[in-house]
């Protein structure tokens, strides 16, 4: 039993350090793993040769440096976008996947090593079959689709051989440098590269970026996880440790009448500590080994679980179990254990032979007698009313095990809190539409436009069998007076232009002139709902009034009326027609029907919210991992509580007592602690939520709506009152009813 206990505690300890661990700092660690450059800095290659280049980079506060690289910035056809890309990529000619500053990962194929060949920069989604397809270059050759590569810094979309590269053309050569003062303020970074370019001509370098904005854009989904990761990697630790010190201090005490038979044989008091201890250590260490072991593979799938939302391309292969993790585990588990024995060892290094071998089963004066007496005078049926007053006979071992009981309820009523905003932050605006058809498609890598126009296409898609709403969609880049950034301006026309559910503050649009933003627009650009704006394009402006906050992401999206995006952009047309079917209509059926309607149309389905799955798939792993630790807690206190109390069980069952009515009794006895688990745990839980869940908001640059943070109605807690009751029930019913198997005969036999 310790060594499952410890082995099952370890796992969950090596997970839990391991989440608070890879959620401290994830792009820190993938950063310094991949050896991702400080600085990515392009210059004209008409101004400065390569030899200068290198040159520059051997000046004094550059730690390295890799390259310079050629260049090219490469137009490419409609249907290079099968492949993740946009019209206009970079591609950069490198002999090397491996170098001194930004190590790529080639996950798939192979690298570059004749002309024609080209990797591509993509960390996911991928298909056997697109290796060996081919890249056509409007303005140079075809190229063969070799590998798939994935850079941490995005210094590329692309690459190919330094050949190839200068087959091109290319007119900027990319150097990659990795500064001594690396870690400080983005103008100390361009401090440092200024020193690097101050023999270089004035006009030499024509664009530069830091790691630091990487770094905030990427950051933030991180740091989105690392609230709930924390708390569950605080509870995990918490249970595994109170469990250790329940389960070994309670083997050591269930064996006093073993010490006692040591001692009257002639064993010192200093053996049997040894003895017990060395006992102790034995299992203990096993378990911890085998658990380490466990820990570590399940933290691997896990993780990758984990990190798989938006931006977990940015920590491809670099979350991992850190080798302090493993080390604290195996160090540290048996350290407890050997610390939760020393205590009643020590006990029992004072007792006499006779007292130690007559603790386990003899009559205790005064322990719990008072309550006993009390629980046995009431209406109880007498099996429910011994079992209430067991706990009270063994009040350490019951605070222990009732202290993981509380976490366990905690951490179910903190995931079932965070379940339940996250689902219904997955599916706001969902209701407005069940898929989304876009304009435009492809084929045997040709662009197909569709063969009606937009008011064609809105009554065509409105007349399709099972349509209920058509909702257009257009998108355009404007200017916004006062700011550098481009805006993205969303206009929608038709049945359902309105969001409601994401709304966080005012109200939706109305009218020409109105715009909804989100929370992170408004606070990057220091508005505030009321507050007026003028957008511009090509000489049109508007000036607009935002009414409302919508919970965006996108610190660049604002919404407005169709007319307002027309004023500004009059030929613009939509880009995407969102459908709303009617109950019981198959949405595949109706994409089946637009794509025959028009073969321009590509119809796609709403799919499920992957940062939404994430959190809740993850959070239900962690709550069963650490439910099932607190479960086991409490078997082992039932195993040792009728070890103790064999005397009484034999004694109860020669006067009568069934073995249903003995399994009542040691399951009443842990529903008690159960109970009090769920009354001291669902508030713990609810707590929590409250304090996680904003910080998560709040990472991200986003504002909830009331209707996800108030989750808590009384249906829900009364259904989560039971959380405790039911961990301490099916922890304790397989001990319990071998209790009750028992024979008075075995009883007395042992005694």
């Amino acid at each position: 039993m310790i060594a499952l206990v410890t082995l099952t505690s370890t796992a969950a300890l090596v997970v839990a350090l391991g989440l608070v661990d890879a959620a401290s700092a994830p792009f820190d660690k993938a950063f310094a793993q991949q050896r991702g450059p400080h600085v990515v800095a392009s210059f004209d290659r008409a101004a400065a040769s390569d030899a200068a280049l290198a040159r520059a980079a051997r000046q004094p506060g550059v730690e390295a440096v890799a390259g310079p690289y050629p260049e090219a910035s490469v137009a490419l056809p409609q249907n290079a976008m099968t492949f993740g890309l946009g019209r206009q990529i970079t591609m950069v000619g490198r002999a090397d996947p491996d170098a001194d500053v930004d190590r790529l990962d080639v996950w798939a194929g192979r690298w570059a090593t004749r002309p024609g060949e080209v990797v591509l920069n993509r960390d996911r989604d991928w298909a056997p079959d697109d290796l060996g397809k081919t890249l056509t270059i409007p303005s140079g050759p075809r190229l063969t689709v070799v590998g798939f590569a994935y850079g941490l810094s995005g210094t590329a979309d692309a690459w190919v051989t330094p050949g190839q590269a200068d087959a091109l053309a290319p007119r900027a050569s990319q150097l990659l440098l990795r500064l001594t003062d690396g870690t400080s303020s983005e103008d100390r970074l361009r401090a440092g590269l200024a020193t690097v370019t101050e023999e270089l001509p004035a006009d030499a370098l024509t664009a530069a970026r830091t790691y630091l904005g990487l770094k905030e854009r990427v950051s933030g989904s991180a740091r989105a996880y690392t609230p709930y990761l924390m708390a569950f990697g605080v509870l995990g630790i918490a249970v595994s440790v109170l469990i250790i010190g329940n389960v070994v201090s309670g083997a050591v005490i269930s064996g006093f009448r073993h010490i006692g038979v040591l001692k009257s044989i002639g064993f010192t008091p200093g053996q049997v500590v040894a003895v017990y201890l060395t006992m102790i250590s034995v299992p203990s260490v096993l378990g911890c080994a085998l658990g380490a072991a466990a820990g570590n593979l399940l933290a691997r799938p896990f993780f990758d679980f984990v990190f798989s939302g938006p931006d977990a391309g940015i920590l491809h292969g670099s979350v991992s179990i850190a080798p302090w993790v493993n080390a604290v585990a195996l160090l540290g588990m048996p350290a407890v254990c050997v610390l939760a024995a020393l205590a009643p060892a020590l006990r029992a290094h004072r007792m006499s032979a006779a007292r130690a071998i007559s603790a386990g089963s003899a009559p205790r004066a005064g322990r719990a007698l008072a309550v006993q007496r009390r629980l046995a005078g009431s209406p109880l049926p007498r099996p429910v009313s011994l079992g209430m007053g067991l706990p009270f006979a063994r009040p350490g071992r019951s605070a222990l095990t009732l202290a993981a009981v509380v976490l366990g309820a905690a951490t179910v009523t903190f995931a079932t809190g965070l379940a339940t905003t996250m689902d219904r932050f997955g599916h706001a605006g969902r209701g407005a539409y069940d898929l989304t058809v876009y304009v435009g498609a492809h084929e045997d890598g040709r662009e197909i436009r569709p063969e009606h126009g937009d008011r064609a296409l809105h009554e065509l898609l409105a007349g399709l069998p099972g349509a209920r709403e058509v909702t257009a969609r257009a998108d355009v880049e404007v200017g916004m007076a006062g700011s550098a950034q481009e805006v993205m301006l969303e206009g929608r026309r038709g049945d359902r232009p309105r969001l409601d559910d994401v709304l966080t503050d005012g109200r939706w649009h109305r009218a020409p002139g109105e715009i909804v933003a989100g929370s992170a627009f408004l606070r990057q650009n220091g508005l505030r709902v009321g507050d007026t704006v003028r957008l511009e394009r090509g000489g049109r402006s508007e000036r607009v009034r935002v009414v409302g906050e919508v919970m965006q992401t996108n610190s660049r999206m604002i919404v407005g009326d169709w007319r307002t995006l027309r004023a500004l952009a009059p030929d613009e047309d939509p880009i995407a027609y969102h459908v709303l079917l009617r109950p019981g209509a198959d949405a595949d059926a109706y994409a089946r029907a637009a794509r025959a309607a028009d073969r321009g149309l590509s119809p796609a389905l709403t799919g499920p919210n992957s940062v939404t799955q994430t959190v809740v798939g993850s959070a239900a792993a962690l709550t069963t991992l650490l439910a099932l630790v607190a479960a086991l807690g409490v078997f082992h206190t039932v195993v040792l509580n009728t070890r103790d109390r064999r005397r009484d069980l034999g004694m109860l069952k020669s006067i009568g007592m069934t073995p249903a009515q003995v399994t009542v009794m040691k399951v009443t006895s842990m529903a008690v602690l159960g109970a009090l688990g769920s009354l001291l745990g669902v508030p713990l839980g609810v707590a929590g939520h409250r304090m996680v869940v904003p910080r998560m908001a709040d990472a991200v640059d986003i504002t909830l709506p009331s209707y996800m943070t108030d989750v808590w109605q009384a249906p829900a807690l009364a259904g989560l009152a039971l959380a405790g009751i039911v961990i301490a029930v099916l922890g304790a019913l397989v001990p319990a009813r071998r209790a009750g198997r028992l024979t008075v005969a075995e009883v007395l036999r042992n005694e």
